[in-house]
C-alpha cells in the first residue's frame, strides 16, 4: 500500500505529503551545513586539529554509512517508515546539541567532535536511504525526475543560507554555540517528518511478492538488482571513482582554505553558499536536460565536467583564491547535481517495487566507501607532502573516474528513458 498515491494531474506543488518532503529537505540541509562547517572550524582553529585530524573528522561522518548502508537498506524495506525518519532526525538534534552542552559546561574536545561525527554521519546516511525509498511510494513513478528536482531545489534553498548563516555565527558566537542553531533545525526536520501519511508505516517490504527470509537473503536480492542494470552499475563504479578523489579534496578543503590560502570564515562560509546556488541551479536545469538528451547522456557530461572542476582547487593557491575557489562550488554545485538527480532518479526506476531501501543502501555504500578512503588518504599524505599536490592529484582521479562513463557500454536503461520522455510529454 502507498503512502499516498499520485494525484495525477494534481502539481507536485499541491501535493501535501511531497511539500512537507520539500520542507522537510530546507530544515535537513540548514542543519547539516551549519553542523558540518561549525564542526570542522572547531576542530581546525578551536583544537588545533592538523590536516589528518581534519580528515579524520570527515571520513567519520561518511565511514558509518559506508559500512552500515546494506543493513540500514535492509532494515527501511521492513520497519515502519515514518517512525524511522522521525526518530533518526530527533536524535540527529540531540547528538548534535550535545557540543553547545559540552561547551557550556568548558570541556569540548577532539574525541567527543569525531564521536558525533560517526553517530551524525550514521543518522544522515540512514536518514537518505529512507527518503529515497519513500519518494516513489509519495510521488509514483511517473514523477520521479520531477520529484527528484524539486527535492534537491529545496534542499539547496537551506545550502544557500546554511553555510553563510555558519560562517557568521562561529564568527560571533563561536563555532560550539552555532551548533545549536543545527541542532534545531534537525528538531524542525523531525515535525515534517512526523505529519506525513501514517501509510508510510506500512512496511515496503510487505509489497514484495516474495520478500527474503534472512537479512543475507534480504541483501543479495538487492544485489541482484544492481548487478542486472547495466548502466547502473557503471554510474556506481565512476561515482565511488569520483568519491575518492573528492573525499581527499574535501577533506582539506576547509584546512586548505583557511591555513594555506588564509580566507577568513565569511568567505569560506560564502564559497559553500556559491555551492548551493549552484545546487539550485543544477536542480532546476537537470529535468529539462535529462528529457531532451537523456539521463545517461546527462550523467556522462555532467559527471565529467564535476571531475575537471576539482582542478579549480589546487589552481586558487596562484592567486585570487576567493574568487577561484566561489568559481570550483559553482561548477562543481551545477554539474554534481544534474549528475547526482539523474543518477538518483535511474536507480529508483528500475530498482522493483518494495526494494527501494536495500537497493539504495548497497549504491550508496559503494558510493560512500571511497569518501572516506580517499580523505584518509589525502590527509596523510598531505602532511607529507603538502595540500597542492595531493588536490592536484585528487583532481585527476575524479576527472579519470568519470572519464569512465564514455567508454562503451551498449544499449541505454530503456526503463529510465522512457520515463523521461514520459517527463517531457507532461511539460
Amino acid at each position: 500500500m502507498g503512502a499516498a498515491p499520485s494525484d495525477g494531474p494534481v502539481p507536485l506543488y499541491r501535493h501535501r505529503p511531497f511539500v512537507l518532503l520539500c520542507g522537510e529537505q530546507v530544515a535537513s540541509s540548514v542543519g547539516r551545513q551549519i553542523t558540518a562547517l561549525a564542526l570542522t572550524l572547531l576542530a581546525v582553529t578551536g583544537l588545533d586539529a592538523g590536516p589528518f585530524g581534519a580528515a579524520a573528522l570527515l571520513a567519520l561522518t561518511y565511514l558509518p554509512g559506508a559500512v552500515l548502508s546494506p543493513l540500514a537498506g535492509a532494515l527501511v524495506d521492513r520497519i515502519r517508515l515514518r517512525r524511522l525518519l522521525v526518530w533518526v532526525t530527533s536524535l540527529q538534534a540531540l547528538v548534535v546539541g550535545s557540543i553547545p552542552f559540552a561547551g557550556a559546561v568548558g570541556h569540548i574536545t577532539l574525541p567527543h567532535l569525531y564521536v558525533v561525527a560517526a553517530i551524525s554521519g550514521t543518522l544522515t546516511f540512514t536518514l537518505s536511504i529512507a527518503l529515497q525509498a519513500a519518494l516513489p511510494r509519495v510521488v509514483g513513478p511517473e514523477r520521479l525526475l520531477g520529484a527528484n528536482s524539486a527535492l534537491t531545489a529545496a534542499r539547496t534553498s537551506g545550502q544557500i543560507g546554511g553555510p553563510a548563516l555558519g560562517g557568521v555565527m562561529v564568527g560571533l558566537l563561536g563555532a560550539d554555540s552555532a551548533l545549536l542553531a543545527g541542532s534545531a533545525a534537525y528538531a524542525v526536520e523531525a515535525l515534517f517528518l512526523l505529519a506525513l501519511p501514517a501509510a508510510l508505516n506500512t512496511p515496503a517490504g510487505s509489497r514484495e511478492p516474495a520478500p527474503a527470509k534472512s537479512l543475507a537473503g534480504s541483501l543479495r536480492t538487492g544485489l541482484a538488482v544492481v548487478r542486472a542494470e547495466r548502466q547502473l552499475r557503471r554510474m556506481v563504479l565512476a561515482g565511488a571513482g569520483l568519491n575518492l578523489g573528492g573525499g581527499a579534496a574535501a577533506a582539506l578543503y576547509v584546512f586548505y582554505a583557511t591555513r594555506d590560502l588564509a580566507l577568513p570564515a565569511w568567505q569560506l562560509g560564502t564559497t559553500y553558499a556559491a555551492y548551493s546556488a549552484a545546487t539550485l541551479a543544477g536542480a532546476l536545469l537537470a529535468g529539462r536536460f535529462a528529457r531532451t538528451t537523456g539521463l545517461w547522456r546527462a550523467t556522462q557530461i555532467f559527471g565529467l565536467a564535476a571531475g575537471a572542476a576539482v582542478f579549480l582547487i589546487p589552481a586558487a593557491s596562484l592567486g585570487l583564491a576567493f574568487p577561484v575557489l566561489l568559481a570550483y562550488q559553482v561548477c562543481y554545485g551545477l554539474s554534481g547535481t544534474v549528475w547526482m538527480i539523474s543518477m538518483t532518479t535511474t536507480q529508483q526506476l528500475v530498482t522493483p517495487d518494495g526494494m527501494q531501501g536495500r537497493v539504495a543502501g548497497l549504491v550508496q555504500a559503494v558510493l560512500l566507501t571511497t569518501v572516506p578512503v580517499g580523505a584518509l588518504a589525502g590527509g596523510a599524505l598531505a602532511a607529507w607532502l603538502g595540500s597542492v599536490p595531493i588536490l592536484m592529484g585528487s583532481a585527476a582521479v575524479t576527472l579519470l573516474s568519470a572519464a569512465t562513463l564514455w567508454a562503451p557500454t551498449g544499449t541505454g536503461i530503456t526503463v529510465a528513458e522512457r520515463a523521461a520522455d514520459a517527463e517531457s510529454r507532461r511539460s
